[in-house]
């Protein structure tokens, strides 16, 4: 064919058929005696009638490429021979591309750091947190997430409330729930910061009420209980295993309840020395310990209480009064050698402050003498008094509390104490 003045015809560099009549030829003979080729033999025994080599009796064949040169009046093209190396069989091609010879180690392209190594996270599409409130959430179920406004301040602040209750505890740590003035809402408090602890950490927390006057925080938890505090203290001796310990006390979700005795007469006896040795016997069993103190401050169990206490909570109410007792009780404690406990402690100020109130100020006073101050919002199911049913609790004030566990969690040790 001729193009442009050139002749295109094709060159046949390889005289595939030739070559393949005379594979079929040799391998099926060594097939029938069941003998491998060899390269080395195959060459010696063909390798000249593929180019036009000298046979073993001096005549020479030509190849296609050859005759079609000898035809046009071109030199005849040449190929490149492999040559024998040594003598042995596994080396006999030198390639004079410079590629690697046959037997040899691939070589593989080390290619980025990220494709060498296997990342599980790397296989796996990064997602952000997925709205759940408001019309955040509307929108992105509604296009099924193509459109994703992103989680809103409130409820990043409440991932990170989550975050701070379940910060790392090691070791036992004890939380003290106290107030001068009784009826502001500390056993109400005690239940909730537990029920709080509880749901949102997989440590054991119990709630022990040590209120010498026939206390209520079992009757705001499960109900009525048979056993007590008096009941564990006289059988001490024999509470040696969690199976013992669970004998005396009841469940509020996943919160564990130890009541306290109801006759006020023997509550009296519940003495300091009682209450440190059953603190001594929960501590191998629970990680956090609330209790629920009485409304005195010079009660013999008290004084147990804040021995060994790690954290403190004082409750006030946003009013004259409630607070006026809730700064009375620091002064006590300041008065008595705890000032560490009181520059650390939370104060709650439970139900909703008055308009003659100065809530800010209020809010001033106690951020300047304590750790935190956390604002309770009056809540109408926990102002009945009655059983306390989490599902029933407004969402403020569901926060409120989520925030109060949070703040005692952060004082949580990550190491045990020496």
């Amino acid at each position: 064919m001729v193009d442009g003045g050139r002749d295109r015809r094709p060159v046949d560099h390889y005289p595939v058929n030739r070559l393949n009549t005379l594979c079929r030829t040799d391998y099926s003979a060594r097939m029938a005696r069941h003998d491998e080729p060899d390269p080395a033999t195959w060459w010696e025994r063909y390798g000249h009638r593929l180019h036009g080599e000298p046979t073993g009796s001096g005549e020479r064949e030509t190849t296609v490429a050859e005759d079609r040169a000898a035809d046009d009046g071109r030199e005849p093209p040449r190929m490149a021979y492999p040559q024998r190396q040594g003598g042995e069989a596994g080396a006999w091609f030198t390639d004079p591309s410079g590629l690697p010879a046959v037997g040899a180690e691939p070589r593989r392209a080390a290619g980025p750091a990220h494709l060498r190594s296997f990342d599980p996270d790397s296989l796996v599409r990064a997602r952000g947190p997925v709205p759940d409130r408001g019309w955040r959430k509307i929108l992105h179920t509604a296009t099924l997430g193509r459109i994703d406004p992103g989680p809103s301040a409130a409820q990043l602040a409440a991932q990170d409330r989550l975050a701070r209750v379940r910060s790392h505890l090691a070791g036992t740590h004890r939380v003290a729930v106290t107030s001068l003035k009784g009826g502001v809402g500390k056993t109400t408090v005690t239940a909730c910061l537990g029920l709080a602890l509880a749901e949102y950490r997989g440590d054991r927390i119990l709630a022990l009420d040590a209120n010498p006057d026939a206390g209520t925080l079992a009757d705001r938890l499960t109900g009525h209980s048979d056993r007590t505090v008096r009941d564990l203290l006289d059988d001490l001796g024999a509470v040696d295993s969690w199976t013992a310990v669970s004998r005396y006390t009841s469940l509020a979700g996943r919160l564990q309840v130890l009541a306290s005795e109801q006759d006020p007469a023997a509550g009296e006896a519940f003495t300091r020395d009682e209450y440190l040795r059953v603190d001594e016997a929960l501590a191998r069993y629970f990680s956090v310990m609330i209790t629920d103190s009485g409304t005195g401050m010079v009660h013999s169990a008290m004084a147990g209480t804040l021995d060994v206490a790690d954290s403190l909570v004082v409750v006030g109410a946003p009013t004259v009064d409630g607070a006026g007792r809730a700064s009375k009780t620091l002064d006590w404690l300041v008065a008595h050698g705890h000032e560490e406990l009181v520059g650390d402690a939370v104060v709650v100020l439970v139900g909703r402050a008055g308009r003659e109130i100065d809530a800010p100020a209020l809010r001033e006073h106690f951020g300047g003498r304590c750790r935190v101050v956390v604002e309770v919002p009056h809540d109408p199911h926990l102002a009945t008094g009655g059983r306390i049913d989490q599902g029933r609790l407004r969402p403020a004030t569901r926060d409120a509390f989520l925030e109060l566990a949070a703040a005692v969690a952060e004082a949580f040790p990550a190491h045990v104490r020496r």
